[in-house]
């Protein structure tokens, strides 16, 4: 089955509820008296409910309404916003300049409206103090609470454990407020330079 409805000569039903192409109800006809209403108008006879009894049958120019859909489609897309999750990794005994510079990255990754996969790697006899791994997490939720928190609370998976930190503001959001800092910045350049 195709997901693009039916059309003219492919509609094999006695008859239809017909909808003229202001919108207005003409009533229950048959499928050949709407055949010739849309040739004489010189529009198609498109069939908008399949699953009514009897089927919902419009007169509408079908490639004005395919091309206007495909318009819509296109909008929705482009408002859509992709959640991306960084990842970032660490290891429990991490250095303190070495956190910093993770620390870093995951409040660059906030700040963009992305959201962050931090992942522990235990190796040898570190797997036995998980306790470590869970204060280090703990310690870079804190540390950014004001950019983010907690989504998914640290768990154990395998040799690693994994927490994700998400942003309080939506990617849209970050965008439009990194836009108006931009703006802000061309026009004290422009007014240093006159």
């Amino acid at each position: 089955m195709s997901a693009e409805p039916r059309i003219n000569d492919r509609i094999r039903v006695p008859e239809v509820r017909l909808v003229g192409p202001n919108g207005e109800q003409v009533g229950i006809v048959s499928v050949q008296d709407a055949l010739r209403l849309a040739q004489e108008s010189d529009l198609d006879l498109v069939e908008v409910a399949p699953t009514a009894r009897p089927p919902v049958a419009k007169l509408m120019d079908y490639g004005k309404f395919k091309y206007e859909s495909a318009v819509k489609a296109r909008e929705s897309r482009k408002n859509q916003s992709n959640t991306i999750i960084k990842e970032i990794k660490l290891r429990p005994k991490i250095d303190p300049h070495d956190y910093e510079t993770k620390k870093g990255h995951v409040v660059r990754f906030l700040k963009g409206g992305d959201k962050v996969k931090v992942t522990i790697m235990f190796r040898g006899r570190e797997q036995s103090r998980p306790e470590l791994g869970r204060r280090l997490l703990a310690r870079l939720a804190q540390d950014v609470q004001d950019l983010g928190m907690v989504e998914s609370q640290p768990k154990q998976d395998g040799r690693n454990m994994v927490m994700v930190i998400g942003p309080h503001k939506r990617r849209s959001e970050h965008k439009a407020e990194a836009r108006a800092a931009a703006g802000d910045k061309a026009r004290r350049e422009r007014s240093d330079q006159a």
